[in-house]
């Protein structure tokens, strides 16, 4: 037993990989991977996840890359066309953990990258390669083996089509991070975002274009979701969406279509379902909006996942447009989160949200304060 005050006093150590949006999810204002760690990042397939990490290791010293989805002759095309060619980067496609253990002991690097952790086996462990008992194993094995040597690993998950990581909840568990990759083909926009953290905040968010020489740091975000945003028709609206230390100009899209069935559909993207239909039952309580009659459809523009409250108005607000076939006005951002009562209170970090709204040259909505004011918003 150690008391408190005996606790050693050293701080962490940590891998710069100097692409900043990635050291900077992992740590904040303490940017880096922590030696010793076990990171699980997961994605839907085609995201780009073997690219990325492709392009962390290569920026460490001493890394080593296990492959064991891709051959080597696939993972030579691909570091050509990324323009890899670090001598500090060693790549293997081995599949056995026994063996991918002893390479990491024989050459001692600092960074492992383990693509997929479902496709590792143990011969000696019953049951496929991805089976529950063969991820739990292997990564219980691997967290031991970072701990006691120092070692940054990072761990590939796949992902179920519901989008949750594929595999028992316990592998979250037996990681220091959990890490997610998202983006939408069309725009070849990226965004990493942080479930878990135990060596740093978890709202930071990492953004990046993906094109043929790979992932390409987004310096002003904000321009470019700007720059998504469509024409002034019905069923838009704009806000501003915090996320960690970052303020995005977002444009949410509402489709409101008469139902054909007995139950009006629901349909979120980008946007949390569940709040959806609260949102939907203010307005229908508050409004009297007869939207049981309605279907609905939302989207976020740009493949971009809102978890902030501070966008409620501009879900209500695109609804309602899209309902009365009246647009908003141009280039008008709207702010605030709403309650069960139809009340309307500020949404957080309210000077950053008008700073990013003032520097876009766009316009913010004046206070409003209840759902009742909405239809003040309209042309």
């Amino acid at each position: 037993m150690v008391g408190v005050a005996d606790l050693p006093k050293q701080k962490v150590e940590r891998l710069i990989t100097s692409l900043e949006e990635f050291d900077r999810v992992l740590g904040g204002d303490d940017p880096g991977v922590v030696r010793g760690s076990v990171v699980l990042l997961s994605g839907h397939p085609g995201v780009g996840k073997s690219t990325l990490l492709l392009q962390v290791a290569a920026k460490i010293n001493r890394s080593l890359y296990f492959s064991a989805e891709e051959s080597l002759q696939q993972l030579t095309m691909r570091t050509q066309r990324l323009g890899i060619n670090s001598k500090s980067l060693l790549i293997s496609a081995e599949r056995d953990i026994n063996r991918i253990i002893a390479a990491i002991a024989k050459e001692k690097p600092d960074f492992v990258v383990i693509d997929s952790i479902q496709t590792i086996y143990d011969e000696s462990v019953p049951g496929t390669p991805g089976s529950l008992v063969q991820i739990r194993e292997n990564t219980w094995r691997l967290a031991q083996y970072a701990k006691t040597t120092d070692t940054a690993i990072l761990l590939v998950g796949h992902v179920t089509k519901e989008g949750s990581i594929a595999g028992p909840k316990a592998l979250e568990h037996l990681v220091d991070a959990v890490l997610f990759l998202e983006g939408e083909k069309r725009t070849g926009l990226r965004i990493l975002r942080v479930d878990k953290n135990r060596y740093g905040p978890t709202d930071e968010v990492g953004i990046w274009q993906l094109e043929k020489t790979g992932f390409q740091s987004v310096e002003d975000p904000g321009k470019l979701f700007a720059s998504l945003v469509g024409d002034d028709v019905p069923g838009r609206a704009l806000s501003i969406a915090i996320e960690g230390s970052r303020a995005f100009l977002i444009e949410i899209q509402a489709l409101v279509s008469k139902t054909n069935y007995g139950y009006p559909k629901r349909t979120a993207q980008g946007i949390d379902p569940n709040r959806l239909n609260v949102l939907v039952a203010v307005l229908e309580n508050r409004l009297d909006l007869p939207l049981y009659n309605y279907d609905i459809y939302i989207n976020v523009v740009g493949g971009f996942t809102v978890k902030d409250p501070g966008v409620d108005v501009a879900i209500v607000a695109a609804i309602i447009s899209g309902l009365t076939k009246k647009p908003l006005s141009d280039k008008l951002v709207t702010m605030g989160e709403i309650g069960l009562l139809g009340e309307i209170r500020p949404a957080s970090d309210q000077a950053k949200r008008k700073k990013e709204v003032g520097r876009l040259k766009y316009q913010s909505a004046t206070q409003i304060n209840s759902v009742n004011q909405l239809r003040q918003l309209y042309k």
